[in-house]
């Protein structure tokens, strides 16, 4: 094995279709842009932005060729680790958002388990809530 001295999760790149639809959905979550800028794919431009809350950066990015076209996979789920399971499941309807579960589930992971619950994102990418139980 490698002996990498990896510090934290650096940022999860999600390719989007829709890069302004995708950061105004991010914004509605708490997270703000820290950078935005554009990269060449075969001849043609993309674009890119960082969005970040408090130590979570998630790279959205657009590619120049339709999203069909991708060779990469999708990103299957974003974990954010929360607190307080409940109060996010409330504050997220109350935000409006429709998560995927009808409560909180439980899972028997971890020493005493966890809860989670997922919402979609604008190009069906799963965001997971996640809290680990004391």
């Amino acid at each position: 094995m490698i002996d990498l001295k990896i510090n934290h999760l650096q940022h999860i790149g999600i390719p989007v279709t829709e890069i302004h639809r995708s950061q105004l959905f991010y914004e509605s979550l708490g997270f703000h842009c820290v950078m935005k800028n554009t990269f060449i794919h075969e001849d043609e431009e993309g674009q890119v932005i960082m969005m970040k809350y408090k130590d979570i950066i998630l790279e959205l990015y657009q590619m120049p060729v339709p999203y069909k076209d991708r060779k990469d996979g999708i990103i299957d789920h974003i974990a954010f680790d929360v607190s307080n399971i409940d109060e996010t499941y409330l504050l997220l309807k109350e935000a409006g958002f429709s998560p995927i579960e009808m409560e909180p589930v439980y899972l028997p992971f971890w020493e005493k388990g966890c809860k989670y619950l997922y919402i979609l994102g604008p190009d069906g990418e799963r965001l997971e809530f996640c809290e680990i139980l004391k």
